[in-house]
C-alpha cells in the first residue's frame, strides 16, 4: 500500500471543557497521536513522524486560527451588546468548539488510514472548516471578555428546552474513547465504514446544537455561523450515507 501523503495541517489543543460522554477530556494532541504519523508499509504501524512536517502543520493551523480570530473580532466589535457568561451564545461557542475538536481528531485519523480520495477529501474539508470555526468561537469569547470554559456544565445552555440539553455535560453525537480507539486500530475499508458511521452521528449532534442556538439567539453573527453549520453538516451527512452505500452498508 502506498503511504498517504503527510498532513499539511496540525491539530488544536481543546479547552478544558467536559464534553466526552464518559467524562474524559484528553488533549487532542494525545488523542490524535496515531494520526500524527503516516501509515507504514502495508498500512500497519505508523512510521516515525517527520519533525519538519509537524512544524509545517503547526504553522498552517496556527495561521487558520489567527485569521478566524481576526474575522470574529472584526464582526463582533460593532455589536450593540455583549452576551453574558451563561448565555446561549457563550455556551454554544464553548461547547461547539469542544465538539469540533473531536471531529478534527477523527478526520486526521481516517486520512492516515484510507487511500480513498473522496474520504480523504472529506476529512480535509472537516479539518479545515471546523478548525477555522473553532478559531472564530475562541475569538467571540475573547471579544466578549469571557473565559474559554465558564462556570456552567457543558450543554447547560440548552437545558430545559427538550433535546440533548436536558442532560448537562453530555454533548450529542460524541464518540466514546473506546470508539475512537477502535477507529485508530482499523485500516482501509473497515476504518472508512466506522469513520462514516461515527461522523454521521457526530454531525447530527452538531446540527442539533446549531439548531438549538438558532432557537435561543437573535445575534446575527452567531446565527449566521450556526446556519452554515446546519447546512454544511447536513450536506456532508448525505455524502457520507452515499459513501456507506457504496461500501454495502445501510445508511446511518
Amino acid at each position: 500500500m502506498v503511504s498517504p501523503a503527510p498532513r499539511t495541517t496540525p491539530v488544536f489543543r481543546p479547552g478544558a471543557r467536559g464534553g466526552y460522554p464518559d467524562g474524559v477530556n484528553v488533549p487532542l494532541e494525545e488523542r490524535a497521536a496515531d494520526a500524527e504519523a503516516p501509515a507504514g508499509p502495508g498500512g500497519t504501524d505508523p512510521a516515525p513522524p517527520a519533525s519538519a512536517h509537524r512544524r509545517r502543520r503547526t504553522a498552517v493551523l496556527a495561521a487558520i486560527a489567527v485569521l478566524a480570530l481576526a474575522a470574529a473580532a472584526a464582526f463582533l466589535l460593532t455589536r450593540p451588546s455583549t452576551p453574558a457568561d451563561s448565555s446561549p451564545e457563550a455556551g454554544f461557542a464553548r461547547d461547539m468548539g469542544t465538539h469540533h475538536d473531536q471531529a478534527v481528531d477523527m478526520a486526521f485519523t481516517i486520512r492516515d488510514r484510507s487511500q480513498d480520495e473522496v474520504i480523504r477529501g472529506l476529512a480535509t474539508d472537516i479539518i479545515v472548516t471546523q478548525t477555522a470555526q473553532r478559531g472564530m468561537f475562541q475569538g467571540w469569547l475573547q471579544v466578549w471578555g469571557l473565559t474559554p470554559t465558564g462556570d456552567s456544565p457543558a450543554m447547560a445552555w440548552m437545558s430545559g428546552h427538550g433535546g440533548h440539553g436536558d442532560t448537562p455535560g453530555v454533548m450529542p453525537g460524541m464518540a466514546t474513547v473506546q470508539q475512537l480507539n477502535e477507529l485508530r486500530a482499523k485500516t482501509g475499508k473497515d476504518a472508512e465504514i466506522l469513520f462514516l458511521q461515527l461522523m454521521i452521528k457526530h454531525h447530527r449532534g452538531g446540527v442539533d446544537m446549531a439548531k438549538g442556538l438558532l432557537q435561543r439567539s437573535s445575534d446575527p453573527v452567531v446565527r449566521r455561523i450556526s446556519e452554515r453549520i446546519v447546512d454544511g453538516q447536513l450536506g456532508e451527512i448525505d455524502l457520507m450515507n452515499r459513501l456507506l452505500a457504496d461500501r454495502g452498508v445501510a445508511a446511518a
